[in-house]
C-alpha cells in the first residue's frame, strides 16, 4: 500500500541507475536529511549532543571506513583504534601549528594523512590474508598507539602526555573547545557523516567498488579478469583509513576535546566499530548506519531501564551490555551474517508486496 513501484517509470539509464531509482525510497532519504539539517539543530542540548548524537555521527564515519575495506574488499582489520588515533594526533598537530586554517581543511589533511598511513600498514595485505592480515593490522593498532605514547613531538611534549583540542572558528562559530555549542559540533559531524556517505556510496557502486567486491569475492579469479590486485586493495585501505581518520580527528576535536591515546584508542575502540560493522552487516553502508546507531543506543537504554527505572547497580549494568553485544555478534554471524542490514531488506521486500500474499 504504501511502498510502491507501478507507475515509477523510468525514461532513461541515469534514472534507472540512481542510488535511490523508488520514489519512497528518495523521499525517505530527503525527509531524513531536512530533519537531520533543519529540525534538529534548534532542539539539541549537551545531553543529547554527547550521549547519542556526536557519538552516532562519528562512529557511523569510522564504521563506513571499516566497512569498505572489511565488508567491500574483504581484507580483515583489527586497527582501526591506531587509524583513528593517526587522525587526531594528525589534526591535533595541525590545528596547534596552522591556526588560521579552516577546521574543515584541518579534517581533510588530517584523513589524508591517515590514508597514506592506511596505505603503508596495508602492503602486507599484497602478500597475505585472513587471520594473518587481521594480525598484521592488530600490529599496526599496537605499533601507533606505541608510538604517539613514546614520541614526545606527537603531544607537543606536553608533560601529561595528553593532548587538548584549542578553541577553533568556523565562519565566526566556536566548534571545538570548551565553550562549543552543541548543534555547532552536531552540525560539523553532520556534515562529514553526510558527505562520507555520499562517497563511499558512489565508490561502492563504480568500477572502483566492483574491484573491490571482485578482490573479496575470489582475489585469483579476480586477476585472471583484469582487475590489479595491488590497486584494488591499496585503495580500499586509502579509502578506510581517509574515513576512519575524519572520525578520529572528530572524536578528539569535537567529542572528547582532550584524550590520552591509550586510553581513547586502545584495542577496545577497533573492537567496538568492528562490532558495529558485524551487526549493522557487511559490505551495506546502511549497515554502518544502523550498527552505530544500535551500540551507541544500547548503553543509553541499557541505563535507562536499568539503573533508572529498576535500580540496579552500574556495574552489573555494564556487563549486561557486554553479554548483549556479544550474544548478538553470535546469533548474527549464525542467523543473519548480512545484519540489521538485510533485516531491513527483507522488511522491504514484505512492505512492497502487503497486503498481498508472499
Amino acid at each position: 500500500m504504501f511502498y510502491r513501484e507501478a507507475g515509477d517509470f523510468k525514461v532513461s539509464y541515469q534514472q534507472d541507475s540512481q542510488t535511490f531509482p523508488i520514489k519512497f525510497d528518495r523521499y525517505r532519504y530527503y525527509f531524513v536529511l531536512v530533519v537531520a539539517f533543519l529540525v534538529i539543530p534548534f532542539f539539541i542540548n549537551d545531553y543529547m549532543a554527547n550521549a547519542l548524537l556526536l557519538p552516532f555521527l562519528i562512529y557511523a564515519i569510522a564504521s563506513i571506513g571499516l566497512n569498505i575495506l572489511t565488508g567491500y574488499a574483504g581484507q580483515v582489520s583489527l586497527g582501526t583504534g591506531g587509524f583513528m588515533a593517526v587522525g587526531a594526533y594528525a589534526i591535533y598537530k595541525l590545528m596547534t601549528a596552522f591556526p588560521d586554517v579552516n577546521m574543515f581543511i584541518l579534517v581533510i589533511v588530517a584523513g589524508l594523512i591517515t590514508a597514506v598511513v592506511g596505505v603503508l600498514f596495508g602492503l602486507p595485505s599484497l602478500r597475505i590474508k585472513g587471520f594473518y592480515l587481521a594480525v598484521a593490522t592488530l600490529a599496526a593498532q599496537f605499533f601507533l598507539v606505541w608510538l604517539f605514547n613514546r614520541v614526545p613531538w606527537f603531544y607537543n611534549y606536553s608533560a601529561s602526555g595528553q593532548i587538548s583540542a584549542p578553541e577553533r572558528e568556523v565562519f565566526g562559530i566556536i566548534v571545538t573547545g570548551p565553550n562549543a555549542s552543541a548543534w555547532a559540533t552536531y552540525m560539523f559531524s553532520l556534515i562529514f557523516l553526510t558527505a562520507s556517505a555520499i562517497i563511499a556510496r558512489n565508490l561502492t557502486r563504480g568500477a572502483v567498488g566492483r574491484s573491490w567486491m571482485a578482490i573479496r569475492d575470489m582475489d585469483i579469479a579476480a586477476e585472471i579478469i583484469g582487475v590489479n590486485p595491488l590497486k584494488a586493495k591499496l585503495t580500499a585501505f586509502a579509502v578506510s583509513s581517509f574515513f576512519v581518520g575524519i572520525s578520529g580527528a572528530l572524536f578528539f576535536a569535537l567529542y572528547l576535546g582532550a584524550v590520552e591515546v591509550g586510553e581513547a584508542f586502545g584495542i577496545q575502540k577497533s573492537f567496538l566499530v568492528l562490532f558495529m560493522v558485524i551487526i549493522g552487516g557487511l559490505g551495506s553502508i546502511f549497515g554502518s548506519f544502523a550498527g552505530a546507531a544500535f551500540l551507541v543506543v544500547l548503553p543509553v537504554a541499557l541505563k535507562l531501564v536499568g539503573v533508572d527505572l529498576l535500580g540496579w547497580p552500574t556495574d552489573i549494568v555494564s556487563h549486561l551490555q557486554l553479554v548483549i553485544v556479544g550474544a548478538l555478534i553470535i546469533l548474527f554471524l549464525v542467523l543473519e551474517p548480512h545484519g540489521l542490514a538485510q533485516l531491513w531488506r527483507v522488511a522491504k521486500e514484505k512492505l512492497r508486496l502487503w497486503p498481498f500474499p508472499y
